[in-house]
Formats: C-alpha cells, structure tokens, sequence
C-alpha cells in the first residue's frame, strides 16, 4: 500500500495515459508479491487442467472419433487446443473472486481514496493474472507434450505460428477475466463469485469443438457452438498448432478463425472492460 500511495504523490502531472500505465503496473505488482507469498495459489490452479488432460486423454481418448479415425493420439492433437482454452478461461473464476475478497476488505475504497487513474486498479489485477495465467499455460504445454501432443501433428511445423496460439488463447483468456472482473465488482462475497464465475463458463466451454467435433451435434447446438466466441480460438489454435481440426464448417468463425478470435477477443475487452470500469468508480459510493 505504501508503495501505491508514494506513486500517487510523486506522479508528475502530464499524460493521462502514462499515468495510469505507472498505476497500473504498480497495481499488477502488488498483485504478483501478493501471488508469490501464496504460492497454494498458483499450485492448485495447475492441478485441475492438468487433471483434464490427464482424463480427457486416457479416458475418453479411444472412445472419440475425430474425422474417420477413433486412434487416441488423433483425439489427444485435437483435444489439446481446447484445454488449452479451457484453462485461461476457467482463470476468470479466480480474478472475480480476487476483486470480490479485495472489495469484502474495504481494499477498493481505499484504492478509489488515492488519487490514481481510475481504471489502474483493475488493469492492474487483470494484468498480475495474466501473468499467472501464462505461467500456468506454459507448465500445461510442457504436461501436454509428455502425454503425447505434437506441434504439427499433421505434417507442418511452425514455431511463429504456435507462438501465435498461445498469444490467442492469452487474449482470450485477458478479455475474460475483464467479466470476471465484472462480476468480483457486483457480487458481495468471494463465494458468490467463484460460484458466478463458474455457473456461465461450463457451457461456453461445453456447448464448444473443444472436446469434440461441432459437426456431430444436432444443428441448432452446432450453429451456437460455431458461433461460440470460444470456439473461434480452439478453432484458430488447431489451425497454427496444425493439429486435427473440426469438419468443414460454412460458418465464418470456423473459415477465418484467426481474425475471428481476434476480433471476438478485442470486442469482449472493449465491452466488459468499460462496464467493469463503471461499477468500479460506483461500487460504494
């Protein structure tokens, strides 16, 4: 905290813009210390999407058929993508739940007391988780390969393209804690938004080509999971993976998945990023 208020009395009067950049990443910085005093943490996040590849893999592997072939090493290519995306977006539940126990302790009010750029407290959180967020991606990728999942599985290698993935599934899961953030802001325990942060994930993540193929599912499903802003970024993440994909789709998500999750990413931000800004600076007053 004391570092916080000495930021707000030394910032120089000037760009609005660079001023909440400094709070922001002061923000972010408090949150990380906070993360690496606690490091259960970042330990028990690990332990549920490695649990998924774990079970999607051994358990479901031979029962899948993807394209004309039930091989588990095919479903293991195609599934990855997707747990992937599970795992960055299931880190919305613990950014609400952060904002929710800091708003619980009175933390927030004392943050909006300072004079600091108003929306440098939530970047900052959503920044710090992130970077967690990243963290947990890595050691995911690394459980992924010795479970017997390939870059290229189809053939093409391209390390600039599986870099990009992984930017993509960052994005994603950046635009989605902003509705975690959202949610931590209008709820009144820690409980209540894990619980809320939970509730909506299940079927965006489901009603998905995550865990199986889209085409299979009856069509008015099919056309929701098409269209399902999740879906774009599984879809573009096989794609630059070069991993096994979905059947041929007419929808636009599914042909141009790339500028699909990019544009769903960025409109996703935009939105909830605003409104979470708003009931920020009316939470409490």
């Amino acid at each position: 905290m004391s570092a916080l208020t000495d930021t707000a009395r030394t910032a120089a009067p000037g760009n609005a813009v660079s001023q909440s950049v400094r709070d922001s990443l002061v923000v972010a910085k408090r949150n990380l210390i906070r993360m690496s005093r606690i490091p259960e943490m970042v330990i028990f996040g690990l332990i549920q999407p490695i649990m998924f590849v774990v079970l999607f893999s051994y358990v479901f592997g031979g029962s899948m058929r993807i394209g004309d072939t039930t091989d588990p090493e095919a479903y293991r290519n195609f599934l990855m993508a997707g747990i992937f995306a599970q795992t960055v977006t299931f880190a919305t539940a613990g950014a609400g739940a952060g904002i929710a126990d800091d708003m619980h302790k009175g933390l927030i009010d004392r943050f909006r007391s300072l004079p600091m750029a108003r929306g440098a407290v939530l970047t900052g959180r959503t920044f710090a988780d992130l970077v967690q967020t990243a963290l947990t991606l890595l050691v995911l990728a690394v459980v992924a390969l010795l479970v017997g999942w390939r870059v290229g599985s189809n053939g093409e290698t391209n390390v600039g393209k599986a870099l990009g993935a992984f930017g993509l599934l960052l994005l994603l899961g950046y635009a989605f804690t902003w509705i975690g953030a959202l949610i931590g802001l209008s709820v009144r325990t820690p409980e209540a938004a894990t619980s809320g942060g939970l509730i909506w994930l299940f079927p965006v993540t489901f009603i998905s080509n995550a865990f199986v193929d889209s085409s299979n599912m009856t069509p008015w499903l099919r056309h929701i999971a098409e269209w399902n802003p999740f879906s774009a970024t599984v879809q573009a993440c096989r794609v630059l993976f070069a991993n096994p994909g979905q059947s041929q789709s007419d929808a636009w998500p599914m042909q141009h998945p790339v500028w699909a999750s990019l544009i769903y990413s960025a409109v996703i931000i935009v939105v909830f990023r605003t409104l979470a800004v708003r009931k920020y600076r009316s939470a409490g007053a």
